[in-house]
């Protein structure tokens, strides 16, 4: 059974956030060479053959003979189409709605977990998750140059992934996949995702890459330390915990983003992202409040 989070788990999660919010400013800063979708479908591609030779060497030929092909695509496939609907979703809003939306996901995961007993939130839990996602509506939306009902696709498409990626959740506790080694669960998802990303970039013109040192660089960073090792330890994190709590310190990946970008790129921080730091924190700590008393037995 999984556990309520603890101090090792909530360690991991914040360094993960950390390198999640790095992987927004390397993007960001090599998108001329390499526009952003092309970087995902080379760093999935890289970390396929990873994870592809690591499976083959455990597993041998009957590797996808354990009943978990059609449960792992299936999770491949709505892992991908969160990355696509999140890349679509700039071309009709801006950044920050996308933003916004996308990290709607912890919702729909607590919403698609809620009949597991051990994932139920408590009323006071769910202010706790309503609070933090209002921290995120604070901290990125301010006043835009379009009305919004000139976002309104974007923003519908940004929304439906993070439903995508809430639900990949589901699917990754209710589905055979499951039960799968935690490398063979990142094949389907990488796998999957190198030739989804791949091809919508072909069909977008975007299949650019000019091979500068910054972007190989970057590119590197991208399938070693994100695709490879964080992707590891977070479904490790997965399997062993509580999805709807870990999914909630998830939303703390933009204010990553956003403070790095102030440290590395110069760019502005807003008064209001102060606040809604604060509102994602305090949301964070209403969900996980066990982390500020003794740990309930039946969690352990």
């Amino acid at each position: 059974m999984r556990r309520a989070l603890d101090l090792r788990a909530v360690a991991l999660v914040l360094l993960l956030c950390a390198i999640w919010g790095i992987q927004q400013v390397v993007m960001k800063s090599v998108a001329a060479d390499v526009p952003p979708i092309m970087q995902l479908a080379v760093r999935f591609a890289g970390a396929s053959l990873f994870f592809g030779l690591l499976v083959a060497s455990r597993e041998g030929r009957r590797a996808f003979a354990d009943g978990t092909l059609a449960s792992g695509l299936c999770l491949g496939l709505i892992f991908s189409l969160e990355f696509v609907l999140a890349g679509s979703a700039l071309a009709y809003t801006t950044a920050a709605h996308t933003i916004v939306f996308l990290y709607s996901a912890p919702v729909f995961t607590a919403l698609g977990l809620q009949y597991l007993p051990e994932e139920r939130l408590s009323p006071r839990q769910w202010v706790g998750i309503a609070a933090a996602f209002a921290g995120i509506v604070v901290a990125f939306v301010g006043p835009g140059a379009r009305p919004a009902a000139g976002l309104l696709a974007g923003d519908l498409l940004a929304l439906a992934g993070g439903a995508a990626w809430g639900f990949s959740n589901v699917v990754l506790r209710r589905g055979r996949v499951g039960n799968a080694a935690t490398a063979k669960t990142v094949l389907y998802q990488v796998g999957v995702a190198a030739i989804v990303c791949y091809g919508f970039a072909r069909v977008t013109g975007q299949a650019r890459l000019t091979p500068s040192t910054s972007a190989i660089l970057a590119l590197a960073f991208q399938t070693l330390f994100i695709s490879i090792t964080s992707y590891l330890v977070w479904f490790w994190l997965l399997r062993h915990y509580l999805t709807s709590r870990l999914m909630l310190l998830s939303l703390l990946t933009p204010l990553f983003g956003v403070l790095f970008g102030a440290l590395l790129l110069r760019e502005a921080i807003e008064p209001r992202f102060a606040l809604g730091s604060l509102l994602v924190l305090g949301g964070i700590l209403v969900v996980n409040g066990q982390l500020l008393r003794k740990t309930p037995a039946g969690a352990a």
